[in-house]
């Protein structure tokens, strides 16, 4: 069986306690009555073009859907706020400035309410159930709610997936992100932000809200800031890493560090080693772990003879994001060269579509 096949955990609640059956309702989101929980990729693909959200991209090795998130097609670091809970163990340990700006919780009450009230005028959403974090002594679990169907597809890429429904069974998730991007905050200058953009944090109520932007990576990258939080609370420490890591045939492994774009998903995939991951790990006392369960590659100037494994990557069930589309006859085919709309360029896929991936995603020092 293939990999994608042997994915399916899905569940379809429908009536009108399904947010009850879920347990969405605890978050106050009590109006959806179809909740399509932790789809199977074959559904994504099925509800994303009936959606309408995005295109087909014809790509050598498959078909993969492609979408266009707008005016931001990268993160919108200017727009990250995390909440100062006065007193709290997290006011005392963040490193407050411009880079973990703070709100009040106060301004996270009314941006939260607002993303509820939002999700309580929809008929339907889409939640996702999964982990962060491959050692099991610091994993998180970790569930988003969306509008659409293909941000739940990119956080189901991007994050570890359940492998059965008894891990689905009683799920209490330890941070919770509820992605509201169609809307905005008209309100951010009341709120002393700096635009009607809002990725908002709350760490003490283990909630996130995210307003005004579909950049896919906004919801890795924030689950990531709070690992960076989390890990070096751990007893006894964690180190989290931005790096890449592939390990060598008698266990030897590699890490790659650098910042976005500098090569780190293109070096660890390396033929003659196994992926690890390409972004996001942590170093404990048993070795070396990913956080994720899936790659986030840049794609411009993109070639199989130069980066063969992430070129083959794309396919069915990967997913382009702002990537030029032109027409070839009847087809849409990725123009990986063209950069016009972004050199950001992305695409998202499930670590299995590397063949030479380390199954455990753990490896020793």
């Amino acid at each position: 069986m293939a990999p994608r096949d042997e994915y399916n955990v899905s569940s379809t609640i429908t009536g009108a306690d399904a947010c009850n059956q879920v347990g969405i309702d605890s978050l106050g989101i009590t109006n959806p009555t179809t909740i399509y929980r932790n789809m199977t990729y074959q559904q994504f693909f099925e509800h994303e073009t009936t959606n309408n959200e995005g295109k087909v991209a014809h790509a050598e090795y498959g078909d993969t859907f492609c979408v266009d998130t707008g005016k931001f097609t990268g993160r919108s670091p200017k727009d990250k706020w995390l909440v100062k809970n006065i007193g709290s163990e997290s006011d005392q340990n963040i490193w407050w400035g411009n880079v973990n700006q703070p709100t009040t919780p106060e301004v996270f009450k009314e941006l939260y309410d607002k993303a509820v009230a939002h999700f309580n005028t929809l008929d339907k959403c889409y939640v996702f159930d999964g982990f962060c974090g491959a050692s099991p002594s610091s994993q998180r679990k970790v569930r988003f709610v969306h509008e659409m169907a293909w941000p739940s597809h990119f956080v189901t890429n991007m994050f570890i997936r359940p492998e059965n429904y008894e891990q689905l069974d009683n799920f209490t998730p330890d941070f919770t992100v509820i992605n509201a991007c169609s809307q905005v905050n008209e309100e951010w200058e009341k709120h002393n932000l700096n635009s009607d953009v809002a990725v908002v944090f709350n760490i003490e109520e283990r909630k996130a809200v995210i307003f005004g932007t579909w950049y896919g990576g906004e919801n890795k990258k924030g689950i990531f800031s709070l690992m960076n939080y989390w890990l070096p609370m751990q007893d006894p420490p964690q180190f989290p890493m931005h790096c890449s890591a592939n390990v060598g045939k008698k266990g030897d492994s590699a890490l790659f560090f650098g910042l976005s774009g500098t090569g780190k998903t293109t070096l660890s995939a390396d033929p003659h080693r196994d992926l690890i991951g390409d972004d996001e790990h942590g170093w404990d006392e048993d070795g070396i772990f990913n956080f994720e369960g899936g790659c986030y590659a840049k794609t411009i100037n993109l070639s199989e003879k130069t980066e063969p494994d992430i070129y083959r990557a794309i396919k069915k069930d990967a997913m382009l994001e702002n990537v030029k589309l032109v027409e070839e006859g009847d087809s849409l085919v990725p123009d990986y060269f063209d950069t016009t709309k972004t050199e950001n360029g992305r695409v998202s896929y499930p670590i299995f579509h590397i063949d030479n991936y380390h199954k455990p995603q753990i490896a020793g020092h």
